[in-house]
Order: C-alpha cells, then sequence, then structure tokens
C-alpha cells in the first residue's frame, strides 16, 4: 500500500513543566489525491496524556492537526529526552463514507474498530521531553548527554533565554566538575552572554580555552557567539574570510547554523564564499534550511547562494528543508525554482503570480542562472520586460560572468537586447 500520510516528524517534542499542563502540536500531511484520510490517535499512557482530537479526517493533500496534552505531572520524567515508555500510535485508512458512519469523532472511532485486521496503515510517534526546565535541571546536575541532546532537538532554546537566564546557566556550568564539557556543549549550541560576563570569577574567554582544538579562528569565534562589533573590527583587518576549522566549516558556516543573520551578513557583504562547502559537504544555504531559518535563507538567496548544491549524499537544501517539515522554507526555495522555471519557458502569467507571492528575483540554478538570465537567453522579451518592471538586477552575473544582455546577444534576439539596453543594461 502506498504511503497515506506524511508525519511532520517522527517524535513529539514536549516543553516539560512540573505542576503544568504541556501542550505540543503534530501535523498531518495526506498523501493521497483521490479520498480523504481518516486518522485514529492511540496513547500507550492514557493517565499521562490527552489528545485532541483523537480521531479526524484529512482532505486529499491537505493537512490535519493534533494537540497532544501532557497532563500536570509533580514529577520529573525518569528519562529525558527520549522518554522510551511513551509513545502514540497513528491509525490511518482511507475513508469511505456510507450511511452507517458519520465524521464525528465518536463515529469515525466506532468506523475504525469495524476494518478488518491490517487494514490499517500505522505510524509510531516517539516522545521527547525538552524545554528549559529540563535543559536547566541536567546542566545543574553535569548530566552532558541529557543537555547534549535536549539541544540537538530544541535548536532554538537558547536563543529564547533571557540574557540573566543565559548568565544564570552559564554560571551553573562552570561549577560543575565536568565543567568544560557542558560549558563547551552550551557555547557550541549558540549560548549568547555578554562579552563582559564573568562566570564563578572566571573570565568568559577562560571559560573555553581550548577554541584552537576546534580549529577556530578569531573570526570563528566572534561569529558563533553573534558579536558583530568584533566581527566588523575582524573584517576590517585584512585577514582571510573563509578560514577552516577541523569540520571545514568557514564563518558563514557557523553564523547560518546558529541564525546569527547580522554576523552572517556582514561576512557576505565584505565578500566571504557563499557556496562554500564544509567536510560533510553542506553549504550555508543547506544548513539554513535544515534549520527551517526562514530569515537567513531568504538573505542567503538574495545574495545569490547556491539552492542546488548537493551535501556529500547528494541531498539539496530543498530536500533538508522537506524532510525536517519546514513547509515555510520549502515555499520560499520551491518559488525560487518555479519562478526560474517560468522565465525560461516564457510563461508571464505564472511568473507575475510567482513574483507577487515573493519569489526571490536573485534565485540562481547551479550555473549561476537567474530568472533574467533564462529568459534573455531564450529570447523572451516580454518576460524580460516583466522582470525588469519587478526590480530585477539588469547586471547580475552567471558562474561564467555572463550577463543577461550578453546570454540575449548570443541569442540572437534583437528585440530582447533592445528591452535590456532600454531598461539600463551596460553593453
Amino acid at each position: 500500500m502506498e504511503r497515506l500520510v506524511e508525519l511532520s516528524d517522527a517524535e513529539v517534542r514536549i516543553d516539560f513543566l512540573l505542576n503544568s499542563k504541556c501542550r505540543a502540536t503534530v501535523r498531518l500531511r495526506s498523501l493521497c489525491a483521490t479520498a480523504p484520510v481518516a486518522f485514529k490517535i492511540q496513547t500507550s499512557s492514557p493517565h499521562k496524556f490527552l489528545v485532541n482530537p483523537p480521531t479526524g479526517l484529512i482532505s486529499p493533500l491537505s493537512f490535519a492537526t493534533f494537540q497532544i496534552i501532557l497532563r500536570p505531572q509533580n514529577q520529573l520524567p525518569p528519562t529525558f529526552p527520549r522518554s522510551p515508555s511513551d509513545r502514540f500510535l497513528i491509525k490511518t485508512a482511507p475513508f469511505a463514507s456510507d450511511s452507517s458512519y458519520s465524521t464525528h469523532p465518536d463515529s469515525l472511532a466506532s468506523w475504525f474498530s469495524s476494518l478488518p485486521l491490517d487494514s490499517t496503515q500505522d505510524f509510531k510517534l516517539k516522545v521527547a521531553f525538552v524545554g528549559p526546565f529540563l535543559l536547566r535541571h541536567a546542566v545543574s546536575c553535569g548530566d552532558a548527554d541529557s543537555v547534549k541532546n535536549i539541544l540537538k532537538r530544541q535548536k532554538a532554546i537558547l536563543s529564547d533565554l533571557t540574557q540573566r537566564d543565559a548568565e544564570s546557566l552559564l554560571r551553573v556550568a562552570t561549577g560543575l566538575d565536568n565543567s568544560e564539557v557542558v560549558v563547551n556543549l552550551l557555547l557550541e549550541a549558540g549560548l549568547k552572554i555578554d562579552a563582559r560576563v564573568t562566570a564563578g570569577g572566571v573570565g568568559f574567554y577562560q571559560v573555553d580555552p581550548r577554541w584552537e582544538s576546534k580549529g577556530w579562528s578569531d573570526l570563528h569565534v566572534a561569529v558563533a557567539l553573534d558579536r558583530a562589533d568584533e566581527v566588523l573590527d575582524l573584517l576590517k583587518g585584512s585577514g582571510p574570510l573563509d578560514l577552516r576549522d577541523k569540520e571545514g566549516r568557514t564563518p558563514l558556516h557557523l553564523a547560518s547554523s546558529r541564525g546569527n543573520i547580522k554576523s552572517a551578513q556582514l561576512l557576505v557583504e565584505s565578500g566571504a564564499d557563499k557556496d562554500a562547502k564544509s567536510k560533510d559537504g553542506r553549504t550555508a544555504l543547506y544548513r539554513a534550511a535544515a534549520n527551517g531559518d526562514r530569515r537567513m535563507v531568504e538573505m542567503l538567496i538574495d545574495i545569490g547562494a547556491n539552492p542546488t548544491i548537493p551535501d556529500d549524499r547528494g541531498r539539496s537544501a530543498m530536500d533538508a528543508a522537506r524532510d525536517k517539515g519546514h513547509e515555510e522554507v520549502v515555499g520560499i526555495l520551491q518559488c525560487g525554482e518555479l519562478a526560474l522555471m517560468a522565465a525560461r519557458r516564457g510563461e508571464l502569467e505564472s511568473l507575475g503570480s510567482l513574483l507577487r507571492r515573493g519569489a526571490s528575483l536573485k534565485y540562481s540554478d547551479q550555473y549561476g542562472f537567474t530568472a533574467l538570465h533564462a529568459a534573455a537567453v531564450k529570447g523572451h522579451r516580454e518576460t524580460v520586460s516583466m522582470l525588469a518592471e519587478f526590480g530585477v538586477d539588469l547586471e547580475c552575473q552567471d558562474n561564467e560572468g555572463h550577463t543577461p544582455l550578453h546570454l540575449a546577444v548570443e541569442g540572437g534576439d534583437i528585440e530582447t537586447v533592445e528591452v535590456l539596453v532600454n531598461n539600463g543594461s551596460q553593453c
């Protein structure tokens, strides 16, 4: 049987607080184009969890969500982040309505009960407990594994902390027997503290004295901690912008991974290689897409980063965003790709619609072709005119340094050449 639905994630992550109701939302996407898909949610721990709604219908190729509610707990989870004893089973089946059953939740539950064995497509959903409360508890206990796994599952957790909470967390970490390990985990994950902060009487740069062991330059450190003033000072020097650490990461890779957009902008404006690949083949754009960082993705696309560069497993930035369920980022990348295709085909109506929806005029393919390059080389003068009206950069260059005017001349379409020149292209 072909897959009926796609889960936003195979694990539901719940921000845990003692004695409080905690909620998480799960999204199901229908992959069935011909019929609604019914779903039913069962939990292994009904004494702990509620599901709302426990059953439902998803329209063809549409989405549905359900909420998992953890009842107030007066004790910490026995294990976290992963909870091996808590899980959910999602049962799905194409829904064929008849006079016996309606779409009411109780009726749908009865409909599922009437189905023959092995006629449903089932998915398992694991549970992880995360959040600032458990992170601080793990730090205070010196539980490096739990700290690492919470940070891995909840990448934005540190950036959401107030300055006071960040400083407090650092002070707790520096008082541990294994302080170096835990502090390194926090700093590498993006814990941001003021440069003047000391922790337990220890100056910040003394907290982690082994930056060099990672192969980090001063620029790597300043970018990783998003210290824009320090980044700017370092960029005024004559040092290289694209030094690599031991994982092959440039400072731009670190800025992108951590969502430090100001530092990333300073780097690209100073000439950093926007398409540099680390040892795993990932670019800065790939990392931003995998993190679901819309602002970083938009910024990198606008400066001409190539979204088609694959990592060492052949996966693109769009593949990474799609696999992680970052639909907004997928939409941005897809919109740019579709606009490029529409320009190449001279499809004015489609292109206009995509541009009005925010498709980037600077989106380019593996050859550095933008929509304007594609339209110019094909001689689609009306498409070229539309792009000019939307404010496209007429002097943009592909990977070989060709402008759209160069390609239009090579294509031999005089009218397209005239449109470009009349709109300001330099001969």
